[in-house]
């Protein structure tokens, strides 16, 4: 499938972190405080952008082992001190969600539910969105289906492919399929193996052309 295979959505969701926003800094900051504490040692930013993907209860038992907890107070502690000021939109966002604007949408993001909407509101979005879906609200966190559909439920609309579900990882990619829904991919996905890896069903390069996109398709009637 190619971006002019798509259906027209019937609703829109979306990654957070590295597709909406910028939030790289604090989450860098939370991993080394977590690290520090256990005098391993710290990651680049380079490193966090790679090794990132799943949700923190999926993915510091690996790392930290039957200590992870610990290592979790230390991430969020140093998270919640500075995530905020340390917070950008991605070039393209505000066109994107602006575009986006006719649709249903919802966030469905691996950050932690009450960080995610917090940062939400500190930009002003909150209320763009019907569902803001974060690691810890559902029974699984991506890739598991489970924070796809709640996000679904919410917004009061059936999942299918005329959902899309954008993302930058193949961890959201796998969500939108786990949950029968279209996986777009935003950006080549340099992070984590490129596009042919990921094998999305269509990939805009940035915000600017998904919103281009979305400006068009919102001057097409609904199917049937």
């Amino acid at each position: 499938m190619s971006v002019a295979d798509l259906p027209v959505p019937r609703a829109i969701l979306w990654d957070w972190d590295n597709t909406l926003v910028d939030a790289w800094a604090g989450v860098q900051a939370g991993m080394n405080a977590a690290l520090r504490g256990f005098g391993m040692p710290e990651w680049s930013i380079g490193e966090v952008r790679a090794r990132a993907r799943l949700s923190l209860r999926d993915a510091f038992p690996a790392i930290f082992g039957d200590e992870w907890g610990r290592a979790r107070e230390l991430f969020y502690a140093e998270v919640r001190a500075r995530h905020l000021e340390v917070l950008n939109p991605l070039p393209g966002t505000l066109e994107a969600l602006e575009a986006a604007s006719p649709w249903p949408l919802g966030i469905v993001s691996n950050k932690q539910g009450p960080i995610l909407r917090r940062e939400a509101e500190h930009l002003g979005w909150a209320p763009r969105f019907g569902a803001l879906v974060g690691a810890g609200d559902a029974a699984e966190d991506k890739p598991a289906a489970a924070p796809v559909l709640m996000a679904l439920e919410r917004l009061g609309v059936a999942p299918g492919p005329e959902v899309w579900f954008i993302g930058d990882t193949g961890v959201d990619m796998r969500a939108a399929r786990a949950a029968g829904c279209a996986a777009v991919l935003l950006g080549d996905a340099a992070h984590d193996g490129g596009v042919a890896a990921l094998a999305p069903d269509a990939v805009f390069a940035d915000g600017h052309a998904l919103a281009k996109c979305l400006r068009g398709l919102a001057k097409t009637p609904l199917p049937a």
